[in-house]
């Protein structure tokens, strides 16, 4: 592959990771077209998606296509690395959007890290950003847990253990999952968090709804829920912090002590603990709180 915009001439061509479509062919990029006309060896998730894909785009592939699948990742990792070493452009693809995100590609990755390979992406698509961008929540931050458990027992242990968390929550779902993992993150986040079930998202039947928890658990148990779903659940709600009397009364009468007022007492404690002044007042002078 002739050097492009993103590479240096005097530099080693690197390993391609290539986000691909989600789903609308007309998404691919222009870098991405080129990377799979003009690659010499091309790491597929799927080989028949990417020869589909390729008829979609016009694009004719010349080099030698692998599948580089879960199971097999591993084992192959290492004649790809050595066709980087050799000077072979090697590009790695999943079904559908970024590898690596819930899909194959870490070790390919960290073994080109490891022999000191360059990498580099050709960024696009995404049903984790596209979600997080559609889903009507707060999620100026955000974390992506990829596929939860399939067991009943480990998703709920893993949903309780994320409940408290106030960034919003991106998750992949089965369809056939879906309900039970919905009314899981009922019991486990409380039935009024808002949440988005994004559904084929840039395909023809794009779905995305929107509602509570117990809503959207109610509405998956009742429809036969089919294609790719992303799920967005929103944070947890600040929680009120913690107020104990005695310690208050008792770090506002120290710097009483150290010779403060007792306005600007309240006033340095309420600073030091973000608590609001009315509350250490309160506290501090009218022993109203238990």
């Amino acid at each position: 592959m002739k050097p492009g915009p993103g590479y240096r001439l005097n530099e080693a061509v690197p390993l391609v990771l290539a986000a691909t479509p989600i789903g609308d062919p007309r998404d691919a990029s222009p870098r991405l077209r080129a990377a799979l006309a003009d690659a010499e060896v091309i790491a597929a998730e799927d080989t028949r998606r990417l020869r589909r894909l390729a008829s979609a785009l016009g694009v004719a592939l010349s080099g030698k296509v692998v599948a580089v699948y879960d199971a097999v990742e591993r084992d192959r990792s290492a004649a790809l690395l050595d066709a980087v070493e050799a000077g072979q452009t090697v590009v790695l693809v999943s079904d559908a959007g970024v590898p690596l995100v819930s899909d194959p590609g870490y070790a390919l990755v960290s073994g080109a890290v490891a022999r000191g390979l360059p990498v580099t992406v050709l960024p696009g698509p995404s049903a984790v950003t596209a979600a997080v961008a559609v889903a009507g929540l707060p999620v100026d931050r955000w974390c992506f847990e990829g596929f939860l458990p399939r067991k009943a027992g480990e998703r709920r242990a893993r949903l309780s253990a994320l409940a408290g968390d106030p960034r919003a929550l991106v998750v992949f779902e089965s369809p056939r999952r879906l309900a039970a993992t919905l009314a899981d993150f009922a019991t486990a986040f409380g039935g009024d968090r808002r949440a988005a079930v994004c559904r084929e998202l840039t395909k023809t039947h794009e779905e995305v709804r929107r509602g509570e928890l117990s809503e959207l658990a109610s509405w998956a148990a009742g429809h036969e829920v089919r294609g790719e779903v992303t799920v967005v659940v929103a944070g947890a709600p600040p929680q009120a912090p913690v107020v104990d009397p005695t310690v208050i009364r008792r770090d506002v009468e120290a710097k009483v002590a150290e010779g403060m007022t007792r306005r600007d007492a309240v006033d340095a404690v309420s600073g030091a603990t973000g608590l609001p002044r009315r509350v250490v007042y309160d506290a501090a002078t009218k022993n109203l709180l238990s």
